[in-house]
């Protein structure tokens, strides 16, 4: 499957829906909570907009966002469904970030995860991408998100 980019007029509640379905498991494990829970259609919607929306298949069964920062690109809700897990699309939609920063005369990929999801920090490890930063949510002390980058 090709990952492509979703633009309006998109099944934004189909991107939605992957995301909850997909991030759900985190919710008993991370504190504070996702963000996922906040975001809605529009929000979706105004990323494409503002950033870029990618997906894989249809109806989706991986999607990323990707939004431009001062000297990276930012690669945020990356989601496999369950049902497709092993088959290599998130490596693939982590490719088409890479492509995009290098088009984007950028020098590498960011993204976050929480520290208490172990398991994607070894993913995210074994595609190349490093941690370089420990950062914490607002109220809190001890770190709760790693930032972990790529350079492309």
């Amino acid at each position: 499957m090709t990952p492509y980019r979703a633009t309006a007029p998109f099944d934004w509640a189909a991107i939605l829906r992957l995301i909850r379905a997909e991030f759900a498991y985190m919710e008993a494990r991370i504190d504070p909570p996702s963000s996922m829970q906040r975001l809605t259609e529009a929000d979706i919607a105004t990323k494409a907009e503002s950033g870029e929306v990618w997906v894989i298949g249809s109806p989706p069964v991986a999607c990323m966002f990707l939004t431009l920062q001062a000297e990276s690109l930012y690669l945020g809700k990356l989601a496999v469904s369950a049902s497709q897990r092993g088959k290599g699309l998130a490596r693939a939609l982590v490719g088409v970030a890479e492509a995009r920063a290098r088009a984007l005369g950028l020098a590498a990929v960011e993204l976050e995860t929480r520290v208490e999801l172990v398991e994607n920090h070894a993913i995210f490890q074994a595609m190349g991408f490093q941690e370089i930063n420990r950062t914490a949510h607002p109220g809190y002390v001890q770190p709760t998100s790693i930032t972990f980058r790529k350079p492309v």
